[in-house]
């Protein structure tokens, strides 16, 4: 017997069963939509975080406070505390330019409301210093950022980012400049928005804050010197070991460490941000993408039990073709083929349902998602893998049956 009308016979025991073909092939229709969209849920996570961290700069540093340790163990939740006197340590006595820190920006934040009229959000409320934009990679979208006067004068000024101005005012957010808000019940003037920034990730949204003087988040809001991060600037990316060392060498000397003990603080550069992010959503889209082939077995499974069955059934049919001379090969080809185009199919609509999922996800719940051809072709690949490892021994039981008694069977 040709491939051509094996192929052809296959097909026409599929098409006389739609239903338990369509239900059989739904397993695989499932498994391959969820493999696609898990994928691309973690290939969008990691998408989202490396903009964030390029977004950021690649020579920016960051400062925070560490552990403390008693008697030479570290504390499990004591933690060390950054003043803004390490931070005006930094600015002062680093070294001269060219070599200099090209900034240095401390920050102290809380999650507060913010009120405008008769709407409020809860915000994380940023107490910083007037570089905060050319440190962290902002623009400002209208109006102006406050400056050193502002902050050695500890007014009450405040920049938005363009979440919070959008949540406070749906649509028109930039129409907040020279309004009045209330920042945790203290009146504040609005005198600039910052232009988006993009890159939101889950609960993350880097345009969903508002800037204050350091001095005023200091002693009007927050009121408390310790800093949440400082964040420096390395001239360049060649030099950003040595601005680490200058900066240990001066938090050393201000928190008075003796040789021989740990610092009590960390220094974290971009990359180290970008391979812990890496990893982390590595393993969640590994993890994701696991549990999605597991409907993948399933639907396998699903396939091989109808199979089964559907050899059951056409016991006699194959009694009649072999004895009209259909050889054991021609038998297992005509149900493997029928187990493969089944998965085939199945894969084929999986595919598109999983990157149609994938992208109402990113519409509607403006998650990131990324569908990458790889994915789509292993997971379709997978699928037929699955119809062939499935198919075979429902394949082989019907190749092995012995005519007379085939014929014989009711």
């Amino acid at each position: 017997m040709m491939i051509g009308e094996i192929l052809r016979v296959a097909l026409g025991a599929l098409r006389a069963n739609k239903l338990r073909s369509l239900l059989t092939m739904l397993g695989i229709v499932i498994g391959v939509a969820a493999v696609i969209a898990m994928v691309a849920l973690g290939r969008g996570a990691q998408l989202a975080v490396n903009e964030r961290i390029s977004a950021l700069g690649t020579t920016m540093l960051t400062v925070v406070p560490g552990q403390v340790f008693q008697g030479g163990v570290a504390s499990s939740t004591d933690r060390a505390r950054l003043q803004v006197s390490d931070a005006d340590a930094l600015e002062t006595k680093g070294p001269p330019p060219p070599n200099g820190f090209a900034g240095v920006e401390p920050e102290m934040s809380r999650q507060l409301q913010v009120q405008w009229r008769n709407t409020n959000t809860s915000t994380n409320v940023i107490g910083t210093t007037p570089n905060y934009l050319d440190v962290r990679k902002y623009s400002i979208g209208a109006g102006r950022m406050f400056e050193r006067a502002d902050d050695d004068g500890r007014k009450r000024v405040a920049v938005l980012g363009a979440t919070t101005a959008d949540n406070l005012d749906p649509g028109n957010g930039s129409s907040l400049v020279g309004q009045n808000i209330r920042v945790s019940g203290i009146e504040f003037e609005v005198i600039g928005v910052t232009a988006p920034k993009g890159g939101a990730s889950g609960f993350n949204d880097p345009d969903d804050q508002v800037l204050i003087p350091l001095n005023t988040a200091r002693f009007r809001v927050m009121d408390t010197q310790y800093l949440r991060t400082i964040n420096v600037l390395a001239p360049s990316e060649s030099q950003i070991t040595e601005t680490m060392a200058d900066i240990q060498r001066i938090l050393r000397r201000e928190h008075r460490l003796p040789s021989g003990r740990p610092d009590d603080f960390e220094i974290r550069n971009q990359s180290d941000f970008l391979n812990a992010f890496q990893d982390t959503t590595q393993v969640f889209g590994l993890l994701l993408a696991g549990i999605a082939t597991v409907s993948l077995l399933v639907g396998g499974i699903g396939i091989m039990n109808i199979m089964l069955v559907s050899v059951t059934e056409r016991t006699r049919e194959v009694g009649i073709r072999k004895a009209l001379g259909a050889t054991r090969l021609n038998i297992l080809l005509q149900f493997l083929i029928e187990a493969v185009v089944l998965c085939l199919l199945g894969g084929f609509v999986g595919v598109i349902l999983g990157a149609g999922g994938a992208s109402v996800l990113h519409r509607v719940m403006h998650w990131n998602t990324d569908v990458s051809s790889g994915s789509v072709m292993l997971a379709f690949l997978f699928s037929a893998l699955v119809g062939v490892v499935f198919g075979v021994w429902p394949a082989r039981r019907a190749a092995t049956l012995d005519p007379i008694d085939a014929l014989r069977y009711e």
